[in-house]
């Protein structure tokens, strides 16, 4: 038996570094990536391979599939965590920050896809693992960019795992919902995997409710009702990439499986639920 490699995106921080070192207790070859290499110098001391990946750098895609190819003959396992929620009222994030939010998320993980699909045909296995979110199955108010990209990201996917079963490869959706972090050391623009972002918008005036509720919600820090440790999404992670048949979608935590069930209420039926929300004090 060959050891097995992974590739991972977005390991900063969060659910990617927790990731990163699941597989590594579980003993497979693992390449660690971020923007800034500084930030998982310590993946490194932990025995990853790191790496410098933009997501939506074509030439450092390339890059970093070609060197592990060259260094390890295959590729086991993708795992796209890289990703970030441009937050706001539809009206307030401008075209090009939409543009940017599916740069990333979307097309981001499109051009991982497609770099390591040959390799994956040639070996005849590999799974892929696209880390989504619970608003990648049911949009709220404030979320419509950042859920369009994981609708985007969940169709996708669907597509893929019809596509390359006869390869032997999986495709895998991860849906989480809230996941422990620190709102509070975020930096704007950020794209590790947690991102999140409602400032700097040019507020037209008309959602104030909504700002102030993301605001009260950020204020919580990773500690709000039904967050779960990066830790828990990480297992869901590794579970599929090690199962011989892993799943289509996992949803760690209880948030994300009741949450992905609104789905199947009513159209009327949720939008009367945001309207009783929205007139709360």
């Amino acid at each position: 038996m060959h050891q097995k490699t992974v590739l991972i995106t977005g390991c900063s921080s969060g659910i990617g570094r927790s990731t990163a070192l699941d597989f590594l207790d579980e003993e497979w070859e693992v390449y660690a990536t971020a923007r800034n290499p500084a930030d998982i110098e310590t993946l490194g001391e932990r025995g990853a391979n790191i790496a410098t990946l933009d997501v939506t750098d074509q030439g450092d895609v390339d890059r970093v599939v070609d060197r592990i190819v060259d260094e390890q003959g295959r590729i086991d396992c993708l795992v796209n965590n890289a990703g970030y929620g441009q937050m706001g009222p539809v009206e307030d994030v401008p075209t090009e920050k939409v543009h940017d939010q599916f740069d990333v998320n979307v097309y981001g993980p499109h051009r991982l896809v497609r770099a390591v699909l040959p390799h994956m045909r040639s070996q005849g296995d590999g799974t892929i693992v696209n880390v989504s979110s619970v608003v990648g199955r049911v949009a709220f108010p404030g979320t419509g960019v950042y859920a369009g990209s994981k609708f985007a990201l969940e169709a996708m996917t669907d597509a893929l795992r019809t596509e390359v079963e006869e390869y032997g490869i999986d495709a895998v959706l991860i849906e989480p919902g809230p996941v422990e972090t620190q709102f509070s050391n975020r930096v704007e623009a950020e794209v590790n995997g947690n991102g999140d972002e409602a400032d700097g918008l040019d507020r037209s005036g008309a959602y104030e409710k909504l700002y102030k509720l993301f605001d009260d919600s950020q204020a919580l820090g990773g500690s709000g009702p039904g967050a779960i440790p990066p830790e828990r999404v990480a297992e869901d992670i590794v579970n599929a990439a090690s199962s011989t048949k892993p799943r289509a979608r996992y949803q760690p935590g209880t948030v994300a499986r009741v949450g992905v069930l609104a789905r199947f209420l009513p159209d009327a039926w949720r939008d009367a639920l945001y309207g009783f929300a929205r007139k709360l004090p």
